[in-house]
Order: C-alpha cells, then sequence, then structure tokens
C-alpha cells in the first residue's frame, strides 16, 4: 500500500562498507577530475605556446618585409602591404627601388615601421632590426624643419607634400614615437644617450611649431588645418577637396599630444584649453550619419545624414575659417554646405563627419583640467 502523502518514506542508513565505497568512488572521481584539469591545462599550454610562437612568426615575417621596403635613405614609402607573402621576383623588384626618394610620413608610414622593429628587436635580439631602426630615426631627426614641423614628404617634396602635416596625425605619430624614445620605454633601451638627446630636442621644436601653428579667428584661439604653411605656419589646402580649414579630426590628436605633457606651462596650457572652447562650439547636435541601402548606387550604398534630436554630437573634419560652418567639397573644389550635396564618390570615399572629439570633451579633458587647471573649466557654463 501507498504511503500517506503526509508521511515521509525513510531512507535506510549507509552500511559501513557501502560509506567506504563511496569515500573511494568519491577519492577517485576527485583524483580523475584533478588528473583530467591537469591534462586540460597542459593542453592550453601547449595551445597558447603555438599560438604565441604563431604570432611571433607573424610579427618577423612583417619585420623581413619592413627590411625590404626600407629606402637608403632610412626613411620608407606608403601603402604597402606588409602581410604580403613575397616571390623571390617581387623581393628583387622592390630592392631595385632602395633609392628611391618615395619616403613619407604620411598614412602611417615609417615612424608604424619604426615601432614594429623595436618590438621585433626586443623579442628577437637580431641586430638588423636595431641597425634599420636608428636609420629611420636618423631620417626622421633630419626630416624636421628647422622651425621644429615636419613635412609630409621628405628628402623630395613638391607642391602641398612640403606642408607642416598634421593630416592623418602625421606630425603626431613622428613626436609620440620620440617620445617614447625620450622616455627610455623598454622597447627603445637601445638607443644610445646622444640620439635620445636629439629626439629630447626635436620634441621642443616640435611642440613650439604646434602653438605657432594654431589659428586665431577675431583674435581668439581656435584650433588647427590639416596642414600649414611650413615658412609661416598659417593654414594651407592640400588636394582639391581638402581646403584651408579648421580641422574637427586632426585638432583632436594635437590637443591630445598637448595634454600628455607633463608639467605644462601657460602656453601649452592655453592652447590646450583654446582647443578645447573650440571643439565645444563646434559640436553638430541633433543629427546622425547613416548609410542607406540603394541598389542604384556604385557601392549599392549611400552615405547619409539624417535629423535625429537623440544623436550624440559630431564633429565635421574641416569647418571654414571665420564662421565655423562645416565644408563639403567634391573634387571640383567647390565647398559645399551638406555632404548631400557633394559627389557620390566623395561622399563615400572619405570621412566628413566622425565622433572623435567626443572623449576628448568628456574624458580627456575633465583628466587633465582636474590635474592642471584646477581653476578653469571651459567646458563649465556660467550661471
Amino acid at each position: 500500500m501507498d504511503p500517506s502523502p503526509d508521511v515521509q518514506t525513510p531512507v535506510p542508513e549507509k552500511s559501513g562498507g557501502a560509506r567506504k565505497e563511496a569515500a573511494f568512488l568519491s577519492s577517485r572521481a576527485a583524483v580523475l577530475g584533478a588528473a583530467i584539469g591537469v591534462v586540460a591545462a597542459a593542453m592550453l599550454g601547449v595551445v597558447l605556446l603555438v599560438l604565441a610562437a604563431s604570432d611571433s612568426q607573424r610579427r618577423w615575417r612583417i619585420a623581413e618585409t619592413i627590411l625590404l621596403y626600407q629606402r637608403n635613405n632610412g626613411g620608407w614609402p606608403k601603402n604597402y602591404d606588409k602581410t604580403e607573402h613575397l616571390s623571390r621576383a617581387a623581393k628583387n623588384k622592390i630592392l631595385s627601388n632602395k633609392n628611391q626618394n618615395d619616403t613619407t610620413f604620411d598614412n602611417y608610414a615609417t615612424y608604424s615601421e619604426m615601432r614594429h622593429l623595436a618590438q621585433v628587436y626586443k623579442e628577437s635580439g637580431d641586430v638588423r632590426y636595431k641597425v634599420a631602426f636608428l636609420k629611420g630615426l636618423d631620417f626622421t631627426l633630419a626630416a624636421q624643419y628647422a622651425n621644429g614641423g615636419w613635412p609630409q614628404f621628405y628628402p623630395e617634396a613638391t607642391g602641398y607634400h612640403v606642408y607642416i602635416t598634421f593630416n592623418d596625425d602625421a606630425m603626431i605619430g613622428v613626436m609620440k614615437l620620440l617620445k617614447a624614445i625620450v622616455q627610455g620605454g623598454e622597447a627603445y633601451a637601445f638607443v644610445d644617450k646622444f640620439r635620445r638627446e636629439r629626439c629630447n630636442k626635436a620634441i621642443e621644436k616640435g611642440v613650439q611649431c604646434i602653438l605657432k601653428c594654431q589659428i586665431y579667428v577675431n583674435g581668439k584661439k581656435t584650433a588647427w588645418c590639416a596642414q600649414h604653411d611650413e615658412k609661416n605656419f598659417t593654414p594651407r589646402k592640400a588636394r582639391s577637396y581638402e581646403l584651408r580649414s579648421i580641422s574637427g579630426d586632426e585638432s583632436v590628436g594635437i590637443v591630445r599630444y598637448l595634454m600628455d605633457i607633463d608639467d605644462p606651462d601657460a602656453e601649452v596650457k592655453e592652447a590646450i584649453q583654446s582647443a578645447v572652447a573650440w571643439f565645444d562650439e563646434a559640436k553638430l547636435t541633433g543629427i546622425r550619419q547613416v548609410r542607406r541601402r540603394d541598389n542604384s548606387t556604385p557601392r549599392g550604398s549611400d552615405k547619409v545624414v539624417v535629423n535625429d534630436p537623440t544623436a550624440p554630437p559630431l564633429w565635421a573634419r574641416f569647418y571654414e575659417i571665420g564662421s565655423n560652418k562645416p565644408i563639403f567639397c567634391s573634387r571640383d573644389g567647390i565647398p559645399r554646405d551638406t555632404m548631400a550635396e557633394i559627389s557620390y564618390e566623395r561622399r563615400n570615399g572619405y570621412r566628413w563627419l566622425g565622433d572623435r572629439a567626443s572623449k576628448l570633451l568628456s574624458r580627456d579633458y575633465p583628466a587633465w583640467q582636474k590635474r592642471w587647471a584646477p581653476n578653469k573649466n571651459v567646458l563649465r557654463k556660467e550661471e
């Protein structure tokens, strides 16, 4: 007869032998689990070692390609594929171009190669990487103008390539590398004292150049153009659609570099405060950039700007000096007021709007201001 629902069926106690057997099985399970854990950990360790070795081999292979492309003057060209597996014929062709002077700091060239070589030299101890790095460093220091700026190309530059170039963070990328060398990080411990001193002097001149390039509007400092005259520091145009303007993009990198200066003097502080105030004034609100599918277009989609009161602020790549109006431009060189007015090719083939300044205002400036300018917050609206 089934037990009443109100009565709990008693569970028989295990005998002594049963308890011992259960304890034995439990201990065996624990031992087996520990063994499995050890094996799994060992297998994971092997996998990680294989992955690390594979990653190192990839970095070293890239370093070999970098050595191939280094020109005899010490610099590098831009836009080559560092990861490409090269045939002997391809390598010979690259070597035949060693005497070319197509060396540049544009598109992160030269200083990014140097960073990679320093890292691989640290890992491998292969002196070829050290020699190539130092040759690149000598090239970089020689390329600096007496006024502290760096051109886009060196030693052969024509047209806008001779200008002091902030475009795509060229000059700032160079100065960040020099600063890392001066600070004596482990990756750059091999750089001799004489070169470190030269790097430090180059940085000092570079900062003064940056301060001289800052654009004044009605007696008030704002930000920077993507490129400036190499003699009088005035803002200059580059390609037909890159007009003389205030940059809402490159200026971010410049301000961040200045913010990283330890114990900044009054002039540097003023440059930062003025630029941050300009960014705050220049922000674009109530709009969002989206990509819409459009099968009638060459790419099957189109970049458009739509109204959206909830959208976070954006900044234009270029602003008209004086009015602070965003500039959009096709290859015809004629400025337009909206992105919709320029050609499809330029609208979708260039970065006209972005949020790069967002963290500069929300994160970087508050931290810097608290440390170096506690009595002046240009983002705090007066009551």
